[in-house]
């Protein structure tokens, strides 16, 4: 079993839970708009660091990492990018990619909007923005994701609130 921390849009902010919430996961990856290769470097003192750059993110981050990353994680066949856009509305040129040979999972970042889904149309790939950990920008919520691989297949996401006092609260039954 393979424990890995996602996360996206930090925006040169590393929130002060960020440490404690990913503590003890195999591997982190970053999905761009990192802001600040300080963000990067207290990450790799968690845990081992995949990264992308974004659109917001300097020579100094660009000469580190690549734009795109495709690597294989506990078996896991895994594709990484800042923008590539979401189920049905793929950025320009990433649905024909996708499709000609499809990851069993795509990380991206970018719209600071959580989403994890299956791809039926891509055999079954998972989807996963993490959302936004930073505080530059639309989103209410700072949020990454703790993500369990075992034998080749992500088998479970947590979401991890990381301001848990301004979370919103769960939806009730009444």
């Amino acid at each position: 079993m393979t424990t890995l921390g996602l996360l996206s849009d930090t925006h040169g902010y590393f929130h002060p839970n960020l440490a404690g919430d990913l503590s003890g996961v195999d591997r982190i990856l970053h999905a761009g708009d990192v802001g600040d290769p300080a963000i990067l470097d207290g990450l790799e003192a968690v845990a081992p660091v995949t990264a992308v750059w974004g659109n917001v993110d300097d020579a100094s981050i660009r000469r580190r990492h690549a734009e795109h990353e495709r690597f294989t994680v506990a078996g896991l066949d895994v594709w990484m990018t800042h923008i590539a856009g979401r189920p049905g509305r793929w950025q320009e040129g990433m649905g024909a990619k996708l499709a000609a040979n499809p990851p069993d999972m795509l990380v991206c970042g970018h719209s600071h909007i959580l989403r994890v889904e299956r791809v039926a149309a891509l055999n079954d790939m998972l989807y996963v923005n993490p959302g936004a950990a930073g505080k530059q920008g639309f989103h209410q919520t700072k949020t990454c994701l703790r993500l369990t691989v075992e034998d080749g297949c992500a088998t479970e996401a947590a979401v991890v609130h990381l301001d848990p006092d301004t979370s919103p609260a769960p939806a009730s039954d009444a």
